[in-house]
C-alpha cells in the first residue's frame, strides 16, 4: 500500500507541476512558474530520497578507539 501511495503523490505532484507552468506561462503570472519549480522538486525530492547509513553503536566506539 505504501508503494501504491508514494506513486499517487509523485503523479499529483508532477500534474500540478505542469499544471503551474502552463498557468504561469498562459497568464504571464511569474508566481505560477517559481510554484512549478516548487512542486516539480518535492517530485524529484520525494521519488529519489535521500538515504542515510546507519551506523551501530558498536562500530562508531570501536572507530573512536582507534
Amino acid at each position: 500500500m505504501k508503494g501504491i501511495y508514494r506513486i499517487f503523490i509523485a503523479l499529483v505532484l508532477i500534474v500540478a507541476a505542469i499544471a503551474s507552468y502552463g498557468m504561469g506561462i498562459h497568464s504571464g503570472v511569474f508566481l505560477f512558474i517559481i510554484l512549478g519549480i516548487v512542486l516539480e522538486g518535492a517530485f524529484w525530492f520525494g521519488l529519489f530520497p535521500i538515504k542515510r547509513q546507519k551506523i551501530s553503536l558498536a562500530f562508531r566506539c570501536r572507530e573512536s578507539n582507534t
